[in-house]
């Protein structure tokens, strides 16, 4: 990271991570932190350890931490069962010479014996010779399980997913024709073996589909928060496309010799984070006078809660992605262009902040790279960021400022149209300006900056059970041309 600064990049994109630790032991919190000095963006992978929540990784405020979704395309395989149901599935070997007549169908499972794993030596005394062969996940990859199956003769392979993973699948570059199915698809599979004595299946290419409209979701594997770091900031920021994208890669993966064809297909926060890059790399060269928070304040407040059905974005396993998995929500490349106003954060401005977390001066030096004191200190949510985590006992009252910088057209103002806080909490927005409720730049104002109050409370009497809810407000320009929507998470003490 030193290099790259030096070599003076505009953007720094990194696929890696570790373990939550303080931001003076984060090594790329640090060399972050000295990117950031010189208005270097940085994007980083939100880690794999879904779902489960505070498993974070890169989560100071001055990196963009980004999850993982779907985007509208499958490398579709497909199951066609005897009774004529058809289910979709993925792979990304599609061998066309296959023909698409029913085989029989086989799920190895015998004496509660785990054979349907397909692992090593499992089908050695299994007839699965011509046939269409399901395997569990287990202790071996997809690639190793059709290994074992085209060994003992099968014809082709379903991969059938686990119940907690739901419809959490990938395409993978096989050695044998497969379908690796969601859970749903799995039931259906098991009713039928349960209804005949004679199952039978084949398995049909249909190549790559796009255009789907219940993407993009949340995947599975893309870590939640809330961060345990810093519980007081949002994260993660956002989410882009990281399931199903065409990588390089160090080794050939076609299943063929004698070729130099090193692609694959993957899937990762380490592929949602270069496209985040990617998109802040678009903004600094339309934009090149916003600094790097201005560029992470566009791209989260213009981002998408639903998908492209319009409904509310869920994840894969059919249950509703929350703040701690979707952030401020998915991507809007052309809305983050214009976004109207934005949240700036200096530098130096981090440093009260990093006061108020109880860093010591001489651990905050290892970050900040200079001498500094903590006369001045302040609360995380009170860092000018564009998401609130607040937390709330019964019958607190807490107050926090934000300041918003317009890189919209002068003479524009800006009000809220949409609030939503959970039951039992109460908002108040106070702006300070002589227009009311309203955020107003005028053309004489040398910045363009205004300032608003947000008070949240809740209820002396609030039975809510907890431990989190979560809201938003949206502020909409005049003119209804930009929305600029800031998420609340609370926890509940």
């Amino acid at each position: 990271m030193d290099a790259a600064i030096e070599d003076g990049v505009h953007v720094m994109s990194l696929s890696l991570g570790g373990p939550s630790v303080a931001f003076y032991e984060d090594t790329i919190a640090v060399a972050a932190f000295c990117a950031v000095q010189k208005g270097i963006f940085v994007s980083c992978a939100a880690a794999n350890s879904g779902p489960y929540n505070a498993s974070l990784s890169n989560e100071a405020p001055w990196i963009l931490t980004v999850g993982a979704s779907t985007s509208d395309r499958r490398f579709r395989t497909s199951v066609l069962l005897g009774n004529k149901r058809l289910l979709h599935g993925e792979s990304l070997y599609q061998p066309k010479d296959f023909d698409r007549k029913l085989r029989p169908l086989v799920y190895p499972v015998k004496d509660g014996e785990v054979s349907a794993l397909c692992d090593p030596g499992s089908l050695d005394h299994v007839d699965v010779k011509g046939k269409v062969v399901m395997c569990d996940l287990g202790s071996i990859n997809n690639n190793e399980k059709g290994e074992v199956v085209k060994k003992a003769g099968g014809a082709a392979m379903i991969i059938a997913n686990h119940h907690v993973l739901g419809e959490s699948i990938a395409a993978e570059a096989h050695v044998i024709l497969a379908s690796y199915v969601g859970y749903k698809e799995v039931v259906e599979i098991k009713k039928y073996l349960n209804s005949t004595s004679s199952p039978v299946a084949t398995v049909l290419c249909g190549g790559t589909v796009d255009g789907l409209k219940s993407d993009p979701e949340i995947a599975f594997f893309s870590s939640r928060g809330p961060s345990s770091i810093t519980p007081g900031i949002l994260k993660p920021d956002v989410t882009g496309p990281g399931v199903d994208i065409l990588a390089a890669w160090p080794e050939t993966v076609n299943n063929q010799t004698g070729t130099k064809e090193t692609f694959d297909v993957i899937r990762g926060t380490s592929m949602s984070c270069p496209h985040l890059a990617g998109i802040a790399a678009l903004l600094k060269s339309a934009h090149p006078e916003w600094s790097p928070a201005a560029i992470k304040s566009a791209i989260m407040t213009t981002a998408s809660q639903v998908n492209r059905n319009g409904d509310p974005i869920v994840d894969e396993r059919g249950l509703p992605a929350d703040v701690f998995a979707l952030g401020s929500g998915h991507v809007n490349p052309p809305k983050a262009h214009e976004p109207g106003f934005v949240y700036d954060i200096q530098p130096d401005d981090y440093i009260p902040y990093l006061c108020g977390l109880g860093y010591s001066p001489e651990k905050i030096e290892m970050i900040v790279n200079k001498k500094v004191n903590c006369s001045v200190t302040i609360p995380e949510a009170q860092l000018n960021y564009p998401s609130f985590m607040v937390s709330l006992k019964r019958g607190d009252r807490k107050t926090y400022s934000r300041t918003v910088t317009n890189v919209g057209p002068v003479d524009s103002s800006y009000s809220i149209r949409d609030i939503s806080v959970p039951k039992g909490v109460h908002i108040k927005v106070v702006v300070h300006n002589d227009q009311g409720h309203e955020l107003s730049f005028a053309a004489v104002q040398q910045k363009m900056t205004c300032t608003y109050e947000v008070t949240f409370s809740r209820d002396v009497n609030d039975t809510e059970k907890g431990p989190y809810g979560q809201g938003h407000m949206t502020w909409v320009s005049d003119n209804g041309k930009c929305t600029v929507r800031t998420p609340f998470s609370f926890k509940f003490e």
